[in-house]
């Protein structure tokens, strides 16, 4: 019961709905056993008194009766109905609550799958056993009550003989439900993975066509089936193991029952209306007894289901604010970004950044290149926050970042990454997504520096397109476009450019650095690039090799000394003419940094 103790503060509030819900159940009940009675007086005063005149006021009591019981039962399933959907609805907003909060850390090792299945299916099966699974688990603890106190009201020697089954019976349905729960988790692992699988292959789903592995995609997702199929197997096989045991020790009682109570009614020591009233109620014992195997395994259903949930719910925040937290006033943020001796790993994994130091003043140009895994988009979720420094600290305009709220951090800072993902939605939807106020005319501005204007009003709806699941119908240039022109509107004090033009062509790219010339004006903005030809322009360029700088200066500066950049630079512009030697290069990226249309025009020159 401990799961449902910590899933208390999702239901308690809702408490007058449940005792509600309960009182009616506990009600409509109680009234059940009128008619074992009815059956006694109908047996032992109407019919062997041949009191026929009594019939009519039996068939009105029995209306009666049963019309109060409809109304208690429909007042159960409305207040029951109504106790779970709240509750499903509060868990699922601190669920989704609690996922926007989580860490890059989390979501590195969690499975979008997984996460599914435990927002729709194990959260409906707690929503069921809120509203509807505890009050019928309680109405079995219930008529177990009533029916064997009526019982034991009738004849106490009867009743101790019909009962000595029961103990066993529990036993039996006790040891079910120390199998079934586990069994039920196996299973819902199972489903998780096979559902995981789905998600992977339906979003990945170009990749496996273009190399043909539709195959292989069937044998694994055939693999986890037959896991999920084997876990109901073995659940099934729980079943029928233990559910004809239950049967068998109920009816023995029934067996009982009309063995001995037949002969004590020849022996006239009970009457045919009470031996009758008996075997009603011996019913009303037993049919909760056939249910027991179905409340435990909802019960346990629903356990398991929770602990998922708590799982979520109790995950631990490894980015969160202080206390104390400082928020940001846009006005008040220059953007001074300085790291001071960070080093960095991920859990179970190598540092991937060893005392780095890097000075960016408001306004500067920072570019950053090497390989992949050389650290560069580890500093960029250093700043943003994405993970905690693990030594070393990095301060904006002076303030260590932890000391800040990541909300107010992260509003100041605009990112385009490397793989863009764009929402189900129309383009101006996604253009506008960092803004909550916005015209069209900004969204217009933003998407002709980007460069994305063009081939926006050349589709059927312009900016009113609606683009498929994760910009499906759009190629990765304009994608790359569309999310340069987020970034761009957000106003940001700190642009960040993890390899935004990597899905462009060259032509485009230039367009786009020669917008940015404009856009980067009184912001500090970091790049993080392949190319070269992304990077001339920056104040300083980082070169890092597995987490360590092994290089900075300016592009002018490292073309001079030999090194990863220069061998960078020569492979980049191998197939350029002999006379674009690198110290040409290096003049038109000093005429870059000062006028960026004109060395677009030289570029295009040579």
């Amino acid at each position: 019961m401990d799961v449902f103790r910590q899933l208390k503060q999702f239901y308690w509030p809702e408490r007058k709905l449940l005792f509600t819900s309960i009182f009616c159940l506990t009600l409509a009940t109680a009234l059940g056993l009128v008619y074992p009675n009815l059956l006694r007086y109908l047996i032992d005063n109407v019919i062997s008194k041949k009191e026929y005149g009594l019939v009519p006021k039996l068939s009105l009591l029995v209306v009666s009766v049963v019309t109060l019981k409809g109304i208690l039962q429909f007042l159960h399933g409305l207040t029951g109905g109504r106790l779970g959907n709240r509750v499903a609805f509060h868990m699922r907003n601190a669920l989704y609550k609690k996922l926007q909060y989580l860490s890059f850390q989390y979501y590195d090792q969690a499975r979008t799958g997984d996460l599914m299945s435990r927002l729709t299916a194990d959260l409906e099966a707690i929503r069921t056993f809120i509203g509807f699974g505890f009050a019928q688990l309680l109405n079995v603890a219930l008529m177990l009550v009533f029916g064997m106190g009526m019982l034991f009201l009738i004849n106490w020697k009867l009743a101790i003989l019909t009962m000595l089954t029961m103990p066993f019976l529990a036993f039996t349905a006790i040891r079910f439900e120390g199998k079934i729960h586990p069994a039920f988790r196996l299973a819902r692992q199972s489903l998780s993975s096979m559902t995981t699988a789905v998600q992977e292959n339906i979003t990945g789903v170009r990749t496996v066509k273009s190399f043909a592995r539709e195959p292989h995609e069937i044998t694994k997702f055939s693999a986890h089936n037959e896991d999920y199929k084997s876990m109901n197997m073995d659940t099934a096989n729980i079943w029928a193991k233990y559910f004809p045991i239950m049967e068998i020790l109920a009816n023995l009682s029934v067996v009982i029952l009309l063995g001995v109570g037949g002969y004590m009614v020849i022996e006239n020591t009970i009457t045919l209306g009470e031996l009758v009233a008996c075997f009603s109620l011996i019913w009303y014992i037993i049919g909760p007894m056939w249910g027991l195997g179905f409340q435990i395994n909802n019960f346990t259903q629903t356990k398991a289901s929770g602990e998922k949930i708590l799982e979520i719910l109790h995950q631990y925040m490894h980015v969160k604010d202080e206390p104390d937290a400082i928020k940001l006033e846009s006005s008040e943020v220059k953007g001074h970004i300085t790291f001071e001796q960070v080093t960095f790993a991920y859990p179970e994994k190598q540092p991937a950044l060893y005392n780095f130091s890097v000075d960016a003043p408001a306004g500067s140009v920072i570019g950053f290149l090497g390989s992949t895994g050389s650290g560069k988009s580890t500093v960029i979720s250093l700043l943003m926050r994405a993970y905690n420094v693990k030594e070393g600290k990095i301060t904006l305009d002076g303030k260590d970042i932890r000391s800040l709220s990541a909300e107010s951090l992260r509003s100041q800072i605009a990112t385009v990454f490397q793989e863009t993902f764009l929402f189900s939605s129309t383009i101006r939807g996604n253009i506008a997504y960092g803004r909550k106020e916005v015209t069209m005319d900004d969204i217009i501005r933003a998407a002709k520096l980007a460069k994305a204007h063009d081939f926006i009003m050349e589709l059927p709806d312009g900016y009113e397109t609606v683009v498929g699941e994760r910009g499906l119908g759009l190629s990765g240039g304009q994608k790359q476009r569309i999310a340069i022109a987020r970034a761009l509107l957000k106003d940001p004090r700190i642009l960040i450019l993890d390899d935004a033009t990597s899905a462009v062509d060259m032509e485009t790219e230039h367009e786009i650095q020669a917008g940015f010339g404009e856009v980067m004006q009184g912001r500090t903005t970091l790049i993080i690039a392949h190319r070269i030809s992304s990077l001339k322009h920056a104040n300083e360029i980082i070169v890092l090799d597995q987490g360590r700088i092994v290089q900075r200066g300016t592009h002018q500066a490292l073309l001079q000394e030999e090194g990863l950049y220069r061998q960078t630079y020569r492979i980049q512009y191998a197939d350029q003419p002999p006379a674009a030697s690198a110290s040409d290069h290096a003049a038109e990226a000093n005429t870059a940094l000062n006028n960026p249309a004109s060395s677009l025009e030289r570029r295009f020159a040579h």
